[in-house]
This record gives structure tokens, sequence and C-alpha cells, in this order.
């Protein structure tokens, strides 16, 4: 969520990236205190799309190349939002907008962390320098809890992961194959493997239907993962690989390890590459949430289709530093990914810092982890009340920045169109939410509530969302769904 003032004053936000009814989510167990349930007019979702960014071009520009008129369009429509906030920003004082940031400046301005000496000035070793990539490899094996040391020849260190998604599509794929990846997702993800190396995305869409009392909203299952290849080799689309984000963005969902294994089988089964994006792996600040690593498990079905990214964007709120690192036992993908480094590398002065506080576990156990996880958990306690009080459902796991909102009821009808004039009635308000179409949610009504900002800002920000609501008319058919039992299913 971003806030902006109402008057001159200049745009406050929550995160650097992008009704009188009880909530869909609590912080225990699985989260899910309510049923979710389709409305009674709305059709079946079908349960895979094949995406195809080059079909939706309204236009190409004479000056422009084809790829150029894709990529030029996807500036024009995808970052509206993100834009507006800029033209707006607020500048409190130069207090950092996210409240991960805090801890950190002072970290970052040590004497230690700023040294200078002539071989950080030359060209590295593509991959990143040793010294980094022995950190990376310590750091990853104690906090991803991997029952062996992880080793550093197997990291690969890029300027972040939209880098590395982009470096995986290319040589993972020929230009027009597609990877799987469950639905909603983080939406940016179809720029990163499209826009360079002409790889498509086949989502596999996730509905919001509880059908019993282990399963949750927006559950992926391995039954829609073979439905959706299936139905993707139907067209005589190509599929190499799965996406999987743990924790995800935007439903704040955490995969469970037997969870995780059965996916990987099912990769394993049909000679798939698996992608795991656990750029959130250490915000998770609820433990009851079970969280993970996927390098944690005792045997990967598939180590050589298994890669595995990580950056401090998220986890240290260092998104304007550009640090991103790939984990690969396969020799051949870590090459030809260092081999675009050379395009996506880092300076050897920010890779002997990244080094400096990779290696610091007892500031990161003792210091930042405590405060952020604090910090995470009171202002996601704060928003999640008010949201209850306001009677808005929504989904959230305790991992993350953010909540999955539940606005269908607002909407005079279940569009996209509607979706997006609600929308544009919080930005005119002064509030940038994220809206469900582009995370290629298929249920219209749903948005990205961001709550990593302190807690007077958040409530300037729920009031103008309690202001945008409170003058929308609500559907006839929004009464709250019936009450269940909270899931104690196994896999939790």
């Amino acid at each position: 969520m971003f806030t902006l003032p109402q008057k001159e004053s200049r745009m406050t936000t929550a995160c650097p990236d992008s009704d009188s009814i009880q909530g869909l989510a609590s912080n225990k167990g699985d989260g899910l205190e309510r049923e979710c349930s389709r409305k009674p007019d709305q059709k079946p979702l079908k349960f895979y799309g094949v995406g195809d960014p080059a079909a939706v071009l309204p236009s190409s520009s004479p000056y422009l190349s084809s790829r150029g008129s894709v990529i030029k369009w996807f500036w024009d429509s995808a970052e509206e939002g993100y834009r507006t906030y800029h033209m707006d920003e607020y500048d409190e004082d130069k207090n950092p907008s996210v409240i991960l940031l805090s801890p950190l400046c002072p970290q970052l301005s040590q004497s230690d962390m700023l040294h200078v000496e002539p071989a950080l000035l030359q060209y590295p070793d593509w991959r990143g320098h040793l010294f980094l990539r022995e950190e990376v490899a310590r750091f990853l094996s104690f906090y991803c809890r991997s029952p062996a040391p992880l080793k550093p020849e197997n990291v690969v260190v890029l300027n972040g992961c939209a880098s590395l998604f982009s470096a995986l599509a290319m040589v993972l794929c020929e230009a027009g194959e597609a990877f799987l990846i469950p639905a909603p997702y983080y939406g940016a993800i179809t720029q990163h493997v499209y826009l360079y190396g002409n790889v498509r995305l086949v989502c596999v869409y996730l509905d919001s239907e509880v059908t019993g009392l282990e399963t949750r909203p927006f559950q992926l299952t391995v039954e829609k993962l073979e439905m959706a290849l299936q139905g993707a080799n139907s067209e005589g689309v190509k599929v190499k690989g799965l996406i999987l984000i743990n924790p995800q963005n935007p439903l704040g969902d955490v995969y469970s390890p037997g969870e995780l294994q059965e996916y990987l089988e099912f990769a394993k089964r049909h000679e798939l590459h698996v992608m795991v994006d656990e750029v959130y792996m250490l915000s998770v600040f609820e433990e009851s949430s079970g969280y993970r690593s996927v390098l944690s498990l005792e045997r990967l079905p598939d180590p050589q289709r298994t890669h595995v990214m990580w950056a401090t964007s998220k986890d240290f709120g260092m998104s304007g530093l550009r640090f991103g690192t790939l984990y690969t036992e396969n020799r051949a993908v870590a090459t030809a990914v260092a081999s675009l480094c050379r395009y996506h590398g880092l300076s050897g002065l920010v890779q002997y810092q990244m080094a400096q506080l990779l290696r610091d576990h007892d500031w990161i156990n003792q210091v930042y982890l405590p405060e952020n996880h604090a910090r995470l958990k009171a202002a996601h306690t704060y928003v999640s009340e008010d949201l209850r009080a306001l009677g808005i459902p929504f989904v959230s796991h305790g991992a993350g920045f953010f909540i999955w909102v539940d606005l269908r009821k607002y909407l005079p009808e279940a569009t996209f169109e509607e979706e997006e004039l609600l929308w544009r009635r919080f930005l005119e308000n002064k509030v940038l939410l994220s809206f469900g179409k582009a995370f290629e949610c298929k249920e219209p009504g749903w948005f990205r509530l961001v709550f990593s900002d302190k807690t007077h800002r958040l409530r300037l920000g729920m009031q103008r969302v309690r202001q945008v609501l409170q003058g929308q008319p609500q559907l006839a058919d929004g009464a709250p769904p019936r009450q269940i039992q909270e899931p104690r299913g196994p896999h939790r």
C-alpha cells in the first residue's frame, strides 16, 4: 500500500516494489478463518492460460523494432501506478520509506564496509568474486538450513532477481517456449522472461474456493500443474520449466516441505527445470507458517534441474543495491548464466560490501532479524485488525510484506474493468494498491495491500482506504461466507 498526502505534500510509500465481517486470515496455522466461496453466478475458471505479450500490442512504432515496441508497451501499460507514485513521492525528512531499511543504514556506514583496493576495481570473475561466493554459500547453508554445506562453485552473483529470471530464461529455453507459473503471481516476471528471451508463461490458475478443511484459498496442487501442462502441450506450446515463489507473492503463501517435494517430483516426471524464488525467505514473521527453503530438503528429486534464487532486495530492504544470487548444482547452467554476468554483474565495491554484510551472522541474528520480524508482525497486526473491523476478507499467512485483500463485493459488476475503476478511485484518493489483474488473478476484485511501513503512515493509508470504500456501493450478494473450522491439514 502506498499513500500520498492529499494536498501538495509528497507521496509516502510502504514498499519499494510495487464492511463488518471477520477477515479470511489470522496468524495461526494456515491462516484461514473463513471460507471464500465462488458466487453462484460466477463461471468456473479456465484452469490454465498461455501468455503471449505480443498478441496484446495495439500498434508498433515506426522508430522501433517489433521487440522494441513490445518493450515500450510494457513500460507504458505495466508501470502506470508506480510512475504516478514517483511523480508525487513523499519525503519525510529523508526517512526510509520501508520499515526494513532503518536498522541497515548505520550498519552499511560502518568503516569496514567502505573498502577500496585495486583488485576491486578490475574485471572480476563473472560469476562474482570468490570471497563473495564463499560468503553466499555459507550464508545460504545457514539460513536455508541445508543438510550439507553449499558449494561456492555453484553460486553465481548477478544484479538482482530480475536479471536472474532473464538469464535463466535465455539459457534454459528456446524462443517461444514457456515456463509454468501458479497464478496469481508477481506480474513483473512476465517481463523478466519475455523481453530478452522471448519466453512465455503458462499460468496455472488458482482460485479462492475452499472445498474442505484441508484446503485453503488459491492452493496449488499437482493436479492443477498436470492439467495446465497438458493444456499447454495440446496447444503446441513446449514447457521447459516451473517457477515457484516461496513465500509467494502476492498471496504470502508458504509451501510446506511435503508440497515442495510433490511439485519437484512432478517436474522430474516431465523433465522440467524448477526455478525457486526465495526472495522473502527471511521475511517470515510467523513461525507457525512452517517455512522451509527448498535447499533444506534432504533429497532433491532432480538437483540438476533445480535452481534457487535469493536477493537482498526484500529481506534486507536493499533493492537499490541490486544484489541477487543463483544456487544451482548444474555447472552448465551456472556457466551459461555467468557468461551473461558481463551485462548483469556487480561492481567490486558492492561485492565487498555484500560479503561484509552477509558474514555478520551475529548482527543479523541478534539485531536485524528480531527487530525486522517484530516490526513486520506489528504492522501486519495493525492492518489485519483494521481490515477485520471494516469487514474486508483477506488471505495472509505470516510471510512477506503484503495481504491479499478481497474487495469483490465493492465491484458493481464482477469485471476487470470495474476492478480497474476501483483501483483508480484509490489512486485519486492518494493511496496505491495493486489490482489483481496485474498478478494474472482470474477473479476480479482482489488487491495486494503492502503493510511494511510505519504505523502513522499505515493509519493514513487505511483511513483513505476506508474513505474510498465507504463511498462505494456493495453488491447485493456480498453477504459474508459461512464460518468454517480453521484447517489443520497434516502438511502445515
